[in-house]
């Protein structure tokens, strides 16, 4: 009997950790003043595809591109269409890394009460080393076409380094629908303001 409600016990604990460790969090800011006021039913990509900053040559994955905008245009599709020109919105996005540093302890700490008089410990590095990572970021953008004012921007630490394939397409859509879940234009349900 013991056994059997020692296991769940075990279980739940462990499922809600990997749950919490697994999932994204998104940064996200709205122009509220300008969102109100502009409707997106229709957009076109802000930026040039595959354009020619010479960062392209050592930091993008043509590739990871393609399959961004494909995801962002997937979750933009409830009632938001693509169009060449004249489109409502603009819609930009990014992927990136850069190295992070952690410091597991820090510099050192004075213990004592001061130089040059009484008792102390000299500054410096104690502990292990830095802990040194790539931290990868997605992001996407929506601006008013007309204006070219931002109306929104979401971001979310995915890290695509090392990873390609159904493993990178895998994470860039985690990423998009995460970051869609913050999407201040909400699709509204079939027969909503027709008094069906």
């Amino acid at each position: 009997m013991l056994k059997h409600l020692l296991r769940p016990c075990l279980i739940v604990p462990v499922l809600c950790l990997t749950a919490a460790c697994t999932s994204l969090y998104v940064r996200s800011d709205v122009n509220r003043t300008l969102v109100s006021s502009v409707q997106c039913h229709t957009f076109a990509w802000a930026g040039s595809f595959h354009g020619k900053s010479p960062l392209r040559d050592t930091v993008a994955n043509p590739v990871n591109e393609d399959r961004l905008r494909a995801a962002i245009a997937a979750h933009l599709s409830g009632g938001v269409q693509p169009v060449a020109s004249n489109a409502d919105c603009l819609v930009g996005y990014g992927i990136g890394s850069h190295a992070m540093a952690d410091y597991p302890y820090g510099w050192g700490y004075p213990y004592g009460w001061g130089y040059p008089y009484g008792w102390g410990y000299p500054y410096g590095w104690w502990g292990p080393g830095p802990y040194v990572y790539r931290e990868g970021i997605i992001a996407v953008d929506l601006y008013d076409a007309k204006s070219r004012q931002p109306l929104w921007h979401a971001s979310v630490e995915q890290s695509l380094y090392g990873v390609s394939g159904t493993e990178a397409e895998k994470r860039i859509d985690a990423a998009v629908a995460a970051i869609f879940n913050k999407y201040p234009y909400r699709a509204e349900p079939r027969g909503a303001g027709t008094g069906a």
